[in-house]
């Protein structure tokens, strides 16, 4: 195991499961192509060089499987484990760093702007922080770097609500943990974040003309010429 990990939380892409509040503006369908695409491009982003970190996708849920693996071959698969999003990533963090790893950072794969540098700068980061966060524009975060297990840090969290960054920090400061906060960036989880980052995301999908055609049409944006 190397010294440094990244963990990348997937999800499988099955209709109704992935992306519920933009499926509820442009299908179940088309959210779920979306999350696809955005979860290939952030694995291809966070592709590490030799030697920079070892990368673990943990997937939900477990019983997707096989299904993931279909998806993914080639990647190293591990389930997430855990009755919220609190309790997988302190499981994630704890079996990631039981394996030898000395500073893990994890990133979920809802922010297109999530990339091999960003890995490599919250790592580096922590030489002089206990926690580095990289805040997203929706008040929560779309990585967190330890460079040991902190389950205080995920315990008793409002998830999926504007105060998760600053809850989590409360929770580090209590604890006597230095932070380090990266440039923001922004998830895509709703129609305005997809709005927002249309011309990042419009990139991803590729020969999805059918996606991006209908996409457009629900954003009011002018169709590709």
């Amino acid at each position: 195991m190397s010294e440094n990990a990244l963990v990348v939380f997937v999800k499988h892409p099955r209709p109704g499961a992935v992306k519920t509040r933009l499926a509820a503006a442009i299908g179940a369908e088309a959210a779920a192509l979306l999350y696809r695409a955005l979860a290939e491009h952030v694995l291809e982003a966070t592709t590490p060089s030799p030697g920079e970190y070892e990368r673990l996708v943990f997937f939900d849920p477990p019983e997707s499987l096989p299904a993931t693996r279909a998806w993914l071959p080639g990647v190293r698969l591990m389930a997430q484990s855990g009755d919220d999003l609190g309790a997988r990533m302190a499981d994630a963090f704890a079996r990631a760093f039981a394996r030898g790893a000395r500073r893990v950072a994890i990133v979920g794969t809802d922010a297109p702007g999530v990339s091999r540098a960003t890995v490599r700068e919250a790592l580096s980061a922590l030489d002089a922080a206990d926690v580095v966060i990289g805040p997203a524009a929706d008040g929560g975060y779309y990585l967190i770097a330890l460079r040991a297990p902190q389950p205080e840090l995920f315990s008793g969290i409002e998830w999926s609500t504007p105060s998760v960054r600053e809850q989590t920090l409360a929770r580090a400061a209590a604890a006597g943990l230095s932070p380090r906060e990266l440039a923001p960036l922004r998830d895509v989880d709703s129609l305005d974040d997809l709005r927002a980052e249309w011309p990042a995301v419009r990139g991803l999908l590729g020969d999805r003309e059918e996606l991006r055609d209908a996409i457009v049409a629900f954003l009011g944006a002018p169709p590709r010429g």
